[in-house]
């Protein structure tokens, strides 16, 4: 229904508006209205806590643990397609729940690197549906900024040496997260993802990665006629065992899906299948299009890739044996990746109206508050389901509706149309 089928409650006298906020509070637990825009309202304050470094997690690679410091363990154990002479050891802390949303992630690291060796954190999230992001890495001063809202974050820490064995030392980290207006690459993400339905697809070209007993970015021992590939950015890479990232490959004969559990051919920061203002490096190239191939085909970046290493083939993926062959090639050659994480439901934007409106973790009011609306605004809908009856002023309606930007459901009653179940939305 429309707001004009609905308590207005701008235009009621005082004492009866007074009443049906009060209304309102009970059916949905609704808060005093914010001052801020409602477009930018937030839940109140950043979650902050400190991750724990002083227990494995059982997803890590060439770690020690001396005193509750990480160092890595083995200064020649190296990620195996990146083909780089720095050792690199790697660990995924567990999942933190949030009991508000958030899409920016500062941390506070405390770190020794000697010359020549690197940290860096990495932080994901997983929205009310269930889906990861993509890794991000946040600096010190620079918070991460993730594409949509989320209510769960991970940490992934990692560790770079040199090659002659130096290695950096982390002691602790403190992070904080919020939700607030979203960067502009993440913005860029969020409006590429809104756009495409389906997973973004390329034709990149495919070498074989062999390298039987190397092991992986992500820890896992590499064995005869193996299934997975590696791309080269971190932002894409699954935890050992998982396929929360994986691609289609599709090459003379067939197609096969494999997770991505190696960083690389040549390069570490090249997230290729992101649009240009996303991606992390080289963003003057199109989506699409691998470092390497360009440095290959034009000379791009002197023709070297992020090492300054000479680049000897147009190689934007690595297939395991068992991937390689499966796909019907015998030799290096083209292929088509569709990188499955990257497709998105396409948004529909929708007027609210209310004050005080909260969105919630889960389709009922007894679920979390992860966000507020001060006052009527414009929301993008995901999708919807049917959750929690809820009834104001002689109006009924038990559908609610996702909101990606914020992490979580708003009743439908608060959506200002005609209809109860929204049209052109599907079911979450």
């Amino acid at each position: 229904m429309r707001r004009t089928d609905r308590p207005r409650f701008g235009r009621r006298l005082p004492v009866l508006a007074a009443s049906l906020t009060a209304l309102s509070a009970f059916a949905l637990g609704f808060g005093p209205a914010g001052a801020q825009d409602p477009a930018t309202t937030r839940a109140a304050g950043p979650v902050t806590w400190r991750a724990d470094l002083t227990a494995g997690s059982g997803d890590e690679v060439n770690l020690i643990r001396a005193g509750g410091s990480l160092r890595l363990r083995d200064g020649r154990l190296r990620p195996a397609s990146v083909r780089a002479g720095r050792a690199q050891g790697t660990t995924v802390l567990p999942a933190r729940v949030l009991d508000q949303a958030v899409n920016r992630i500062a941390v506070d690291l405390d770190a020794t690197s000697p010359a020549d060796t690197r940290t860096a954190v990495d932080v994901r999230g997983r929205d009310g549906l269930g889906r990861w992001t993509e890794w991000r890495e946040a600096r010190d001063g620079q918070p991460a900024a993730l594409p949509r809202a989320v209510t769960e974050v991970q940490v992934r820490l990692t560790l770079v040496g040199t090659p002659a064995g130096a290695t950096p030392e982390i002691r602790g980290l403190a992070l904080s997260a919020e939700l607030g207006a979203p960067a502009a690459d993440a913005g860029a993400a969020g409006a590429a993802a809104s756009a495409a339905a389906t997973p973004f697809s390329a034709r990149v070209f495919a070498t074989r990665e062999g390298l039987v007993g190397g092991t992986t970015a992500n820890g896992h021992v590499i064995v005869a006629n193996d299934h997975f590939v590696a791309l080269p950015s971190r932002r894409g890479l699954s935890p050992k065992g998982s396929a929360q990232y994986s691609v289609r490959v599709c090459g003379p004969a067939r197609c096969e899906t494999a997770p991505v559990w190696d960083v690389g051919p040549w390069n570490t920061h090249d997230d290729h299948w992101n649009p240009s203002s996303v991606r992390e490096t080289f963003k003057d190239l199109p989506q699409g299009k691998p470092e390497a191939q360009a440095a290959y085909e034009n000379g791009y970046h002197g023709g070297l890739d992020e090492f300054g290493r000479r680049v000897l083939n147009p190689a934007g993926i690595d297939l395991a044996d068992g991937t390689f062959y499966n796909v019907g090639l015998n030799n290096n050659g083209w292929v088509t990746v569709t990188y499955l994480w990257t497709g998105e439901a396409t948004t529909r934007s929708f007027p609210t109206w209310g004050t005080g409106v909260n969105i919630r973790k889960q389709a009922t009011s007894a679920s979390t508050q992860v966000a507020q609306l001060s006052g009527p605004t414009t929301v993008r809908v995901q999708c919807q389901v049917h959750g929690q009856l809820v009834q104001v002023d002689g109006h009924s309606n038990d559908a609610w509706s996702y909101l990606p930007d914020y992490g979580g459901y708003i009743s439908n009653i608060y959506i200002d149309v005609p209809e109860a179940w929204l049209p052109g939305v599907p079911n979450c």
